[in-house]
């Protein structure tokens, strides 16, 4: 299972936001990364901003560009605007949920709780991050893991984050995906319509 392995920081800069978690490198160095990060910024392409709403997406959610493409190909093929299905098909991503629900501080780290078979969905063990889930799936953590330091600094950390399309008991680590999300719920700093421009070409 790919996934992107390079500098965090890095890819933070370049989008001035920390969507790869946060690091102390935006508030020291708040310019794009390389040697002409400093320099005049020249006028972009209506091609290269939509190509960087694109990357800003696939880092977002740590999906890599085949994976991603397809994920795009699927949701030309559903009903509704296509911008906003493809949002709601990253979101439905288990590692995604697993994140949203606070059971891992960040997509990362849910991610190796996924691979790691720490999870459940319907009581079934599923060790696969892009797991698509279907309303009115249950979410759950192992028994034998509820006590992972990981996962009980995560939920104290992030209990107080909440999302219409989920349902979560703290008590038993139990959560459920209620529906898929609509867009103003989705929080991401992301303009789907560029990505749309972008694969039309």
């Amino acid at each position: 299972m790919a996934r992107y392995t390079g500098p965090k920081a890095r890819i933070n800069r370049k989008f001035n936001e920390p969507i790869m978690g946060e690091t102390k490198a935006l508030l020291k160095k708040n310019y794009p990364p390389g040697q002409h990060g400093k320099g005049k910024k020249r006028k972009q392409s209506e091609y290269a901003i939509q190509l960087a709403e694109k990357q800003k997406a696939k880092y977002t959610y740590g999906v890599l560009e085949r994976q991603f493409a397809h994920t795009f190909d699927k949701a030309t093929r559903k009903k509704g605007v296509t911008g906003e299905v493809l949002l709601q098909m990253l979101e439905a991503r288990l590692d995604n949920v697993v994140y949203r629900l606070g059971i891992a501080p960040t997509r990362r780290a849910a991610r190796q709780l996924v691979v790691h078979k720490h999870i459940l969905v319907n009581s079934d063990v599923v060790n696969i991050p892009s797991f698509g889930l279907r309303a009115g799936d249950s979410i759950e953590v192992r028994e034998k893991s509820k006590s992972l330091e990981t996962i009980t600094n995560s939920l104290s950390i992030q209990s107080a984050k909440k999302y219409n399309w989920l349902e979560w008991d703290g008590r038993e680590l139990v959560g459920k995906f209620i529906n898929l999300p609509p867009r103003q719920d989705i929080p991401e700093n992301i303009n789907e319509q560029l990505i749309v421009e972008l694969y039309s070409k």
